[in-house]
This record gives structure tokens, C-alpha cells and sequence, in this order.
């Protein structure tokens, strides 16, 4: 397959998987709370207090330099907790809820450290998907952050992860999509969406065949054709999709305290790690 093709895959394969988690939601009569995020006060918010005042307001210089420069945002966040999420789930979430970004743009970056889970996460807006790929993020966090992270160094991991997001950001567009290109990929990211979507399935006629045996006269007598909640669900899923590829920004809103994300959006691309 080539790599247009494979871009060209991946958000589709991305809404897919949500799709089917949205039904097994929706099937299993569950509901998940969303997540309480910290207030986007700046360009670093760190919750964790992982960064003195003077290294938090050297990252933050950097990064305002970045945005003026190239009109790309980046936002550096440390959290208490992922409250129970796995920090993919968090990360496109928080990206989306802060609208990180600007709206016809998606060129919005999080970099993310959780330190009581010992995880991190670059999380890539969907404008900036060719040139900050999976495989290039990464490598920043396997090659850049990790190595400090493991032995304590969190301001060192940090800032020398900012500083490679930095550089690749600053690159002409031809010569970051280069770069982009020739990260090699490792085996955890390559096949993470092929295994979701097929552990997806089954779960999905796992539980639909419960729910059938649990719903007995009341399936019988349901027409032939889709579960109302499943096509509300899927309308849903594909009106959220239309809104986030045209450039219509957050569905959350964004922007809290006095600095505002840009309304932005997000669809899982990126890398995590842990130590």
C-alpha cells in the first residue's frame, strides 16, 4: 500500500473503530462520564508541577515564538490524573475540548505527561497529521523524552521534547513531510488500529447476541433492521466526523481562563509512551 493510501486510510479507519465503540456504548446501555480538565490558562499548564516557574516560562516563551512564527500551536500539559482513561482516549479528548488549534487549521499539538501513570502522549491535530506523523511522534517520545523521563529528568524530558516538535514545525512543508516519512514506524503502532477494529467486531455481535437473548419477545417482535440506538448512534458518529474534517472546530467549545485554544481539532493521531 503507499503512503497516500495509507494517509488516506487512516482517519477513516480512526472513525470506524469509533463507531464501533460507540455502539458497544450505546448497546450496553452504559454511560461513560467525561473526564474534568484542567482550565487552559496558558501555553503550559502544569497541573502536575513538574516545571520550576522559570523553566515553565522559558517553554512557554518558546512556544508563544512557534505560534507567531508559523501559526501552529502547541500547548504543554501535565495532569494529576487520566482519571481512569487510557491517555489515548484522554489526549483527543483534552485536544478537542480546548479547541487546540486554529479551526480551519486543525494545526493544534498537545504534549502531554501523566506522571502517576508514568505516560505520555504527543497528541497531533488533524492539519498536522503529514508532517508530525505516528511514527515521527513516536520517535521523539522513544528517542527525546523517555530517556530523562526514567531517570527523573521530567524539565529535561520535557523541553527536549517541546524542542524536536519545535524544529520539525519549523521545517518547509516539503521537508518535514520528508522527514515525516522516513521515521520508521515500530511494530506497537503499526498494527494498534487493524487489532482495534477487529476486537471491536467481536465484542459488537458478542453483546448484540446478549442483548438478544436478554430482550427475548420484545427482539421477536422488532422489525427486521437496525437498533434504533445503533442508527442514532452511527448518525451521530457521522455528523461529529463531517464537522471535524471541514474545519468546523470543536464540538466541545475551547478556550478557558484567558487564553484561547483556536477551535481546533483532533481525531487520535500521534504517538504515546510510557516509562
Amino acid at each position: 500500500m503507499t503512503l497516500i493510501a495509507r494517509t488516506r486510510l487512516i482517519p477513516a479507519v480512526r472513525v470506524a473503530a469509533f463507531f464501533f465503540m460507540a455502539s458497544l456504548t450505546a448497546l450496553a446501555g452504559g454511560a461513560i462520564a467525561q473526564p474534568t480538565f484542567p482550565s487552559l490558562s496558558g501555553r503550559v499548564v502544569d497541573q502536575a508541577r513538574l516545571l520550576t516557574d522559570a523553566k515553565e516560562a522559558e517553554i512557554a516563551a518558546k512556544l508563544e515564538a512557534l505560534e507567531a512564527d508559523t501559526s501552529d500551536l502547541l500547548v504543554v500539559v501535565t495532569v494529576d490524573s487520566l482519571q481512569g482513561l487510557e491517555i489515548e482516549d484522554y489526549g483527543y479528548q483534552l485536544g478537542r475540548a480546548w479547541g487546540i488549534g486554529q479551526q480551519n487549521e486543525d494545526n493544534g499539538v498537545l504534549l502531554i505527561v501523566a506522571p502517576n501513570e508514568r505516560k505520555v502522549r504527543i497528541e497531533v491535530g488533524y492539519g498536522l497529521e503529514p508532517i508530525l506523523t505516528d511514527a515521527l511522534s513516536n520517535q521523539i517520545i522513544q528517542n527525546e523524552i523517555l530517556p530523562p523521563f526514567r531517570e527523573g529528568g521530567f524539565e529535561r524530558g520535557i523541553t527536549a521534547g517541546v524542542d524536536a516538535i519545535d524544529t520539525q514545525l519549523r521545517l518547509d512543508p516539503a521537508e518535514a513531510q520528508a522527514r515525516a516519512a522516513a521515521a520508521e514506524p515500530t511494530e506497537p503502532e503499526l498494527p494498534a488500529y487493524p487489532a482495534t477494529i477487529i476486537t471491536l467486531i467481536f465484542l459488537f455481535l458478542f453483546v448484540s447476541i446478549l442483548r438478544a437473548v436478554g430482550s427475548g419477545g420484545r427482539r421477536r417482535r422488532r422489525r427486521d433492521g437496525l437498533d434504533p440506538v445503533l442508527v442514532w448512534t452511527a448518525a451521530d458518529v457521522l455528523g461529529r466526523s463531517g464537522r471535524d474534517r471541514s474545519g468546523g472546530g470543536s464540538d466541545w467549545g475551547g478556550g478557558f481562563g484567558g487564553f484561547s485554544g483556536g477551535g481546533g481539532s483532533f481525531g487520535g493521531g500521534g504517538a504515546s509512551g510510557g516509562w
